[in-house]
């Protein structure tokens, strides 16, 4: 079953789409999911008929009688298979295995160093992802995609790095094919900033259309979720707030001519290299946030000048997109209110009123598990796709 979500043309139309009004958990009864759809008793029951002996539903129990024999219900079966996730960062990865609703049912964090390269990197985390699919609670349960999220631009539809600053011998590397090396199946890579989107959002807003996700750490970068869809834009990189110039305001102590992007104002590493020239041991992020934390007067004006400026940009966005919520997240983010504290007095001012009536900006709640969630989310919505489950329908039945 490791690849039969890819194959052959569907024979079973429709059947993929029933699935996704299940995909919510709800159990419901055949008639039910007819009236849902407009469609006959007969041909609800055949799909569902296929759709169990799949696998990707299960029984589940009967409804309250309205005379004559109690109707049987069905529902999501999140254990028909597992996904592996993956988050990479420049100095840590953690790979985990889902259910195919996002559940994470075992993960493994290590350090490294991004700059290793890729073939080195991906053999020690496909290595921890094959150990991960032993363990007892992902045993025998087959594997139906991996995802991946990197810390650069990648071109979503081949999955390959491009032009990444950080990640030295990864331009344009194959990593979809690499891995399929190991696991035979569909194989998505993304940016961390857009996984980071997914899993804040299906943790914390899962009722939110329209939410930007702005990772402000070693790099800046945002997450775009508007419609209730993650947006990448036509190659895979929308979102890239880090090279946007920003715009030189009156509070701003920045010369005349600066014309300095938001990632060399604003980032964990712009903001250790201005500590510096004003005296302070700060050697990189890490510092920083040490030093914020201990209240250094310094860092702390720094840090709330930081979100200023990515404020500058964010009011941009907000004026373009109207989101309703910001979720600020990233270690510069984590290390107090300050960074919050100067988005909010910048965006609330310069973005116009009917924008930011109702627009709420806050910090990352969903926690370190935030990246694999959403790379596991990224994989289900591919392989669970109306398309996709009708490949897999027709696979079976030939």
């Amino acid at each position: 079953m490791s690849d039969v979500l890819r194959a052959g043309p569907a024979t079973s139309p429709g059947a993929g789409e029933i699935f996704q009004i299940l995909r919510d958990g709800q159990a419901r009864t055949k008639a039910e999911l007819a009236a849902l759809t407009g469609l006959a008793r007969s041909t609800v029951a055949l799909r569902i008929d296929a759709l169990l002996a799949s696998g990707l539903l299960q029984a589940a129990g009967e409804a309250v009688s309205t005379g004559g024999r109690p109707p049987a219900r069905v529902a999501f079966n999140a254990r028909a298979g597992v996904v592996l996730a993956v988050d990479l960062g420049a100095t840590h990865a953690t790979v985990a295995v889902a259910d195919l609703a996002g559940v994470i049912l075992e993960s493994h964090t290590r350090g490294i160093d991004i700059a290793d390269g890729p073939e080195r990197l991906l053999d020690e985390i496909l290595a921890d992802g094959s150990a991960l699919l032993h363990r007892d609670t992902a045993q025998d349960l087959p594997l139906l995609g991996v995802g991946i999220g990197v810390p650069g631009p990648v071109e979503h539809s081949s999955g390959r790095p491009t032009n990444p600053p950080i990640m030295p011998g990864w331009d344009r590397f194959d990593v979809p094919g690499y891995v399929q090396r190991t696991f035979d199946v569909p194989v998505l890579v993304d940016n961390d900033v857009n996984i980071l989107a997914l899993g804040e959002h299906a943790t914390t807003w899962p009722h939110v259309d329209d939410l930007v996700f702005v990772k402000v750490s070693t790099g800046i970068g945002a997450g775009i979720i508007a419609g209730g869809a993650l947006q990448r834009g036509a190659q895979g990189s929308a979102g890239d707030m880090g090279h946007v110039q920003v715009p030189r305001s009156a509070t701003s102590n920045r010369e005349r001519g600066d014309e300095r992007d938001l990632e060399a104002l604003a980032s964990g590493s712009a903001l250790a290299r201005s500590l510096r020239e004003a005296g302070l041991d700060a050697k990189g992020p890490g510092d920083v946030i040490d030093l914020v934390r201990a209240g250094d007067p310094v860092a702390i004006e720094a840090t709330r000048q930081a979100g200023r400026d990515v404020g500058e940009v964010l009011a941009t966005v907000v004026n373009l997109l109207n989101p309703s919520i910001i979720v600020l997240g990233g270690s510069i983010a984590r290390a107090g209110e300050h960074l919050l504290a100067g988005v909010r007095e910048v965006v609330y001012r310069r973005s116009i009123p009917l924008a930011t009536q109702h627009l709420s900006i806050v910090q990352s709640q969903a926690g370190d598990r935030a990246a694999v969630l959403g790379a596991a989310i990224m994989v289900a919505h591919e392989v669970l796709s109306p398309a996709s489950v009708d490949r897999h329908l027709a696979a079976r039945s030939r």
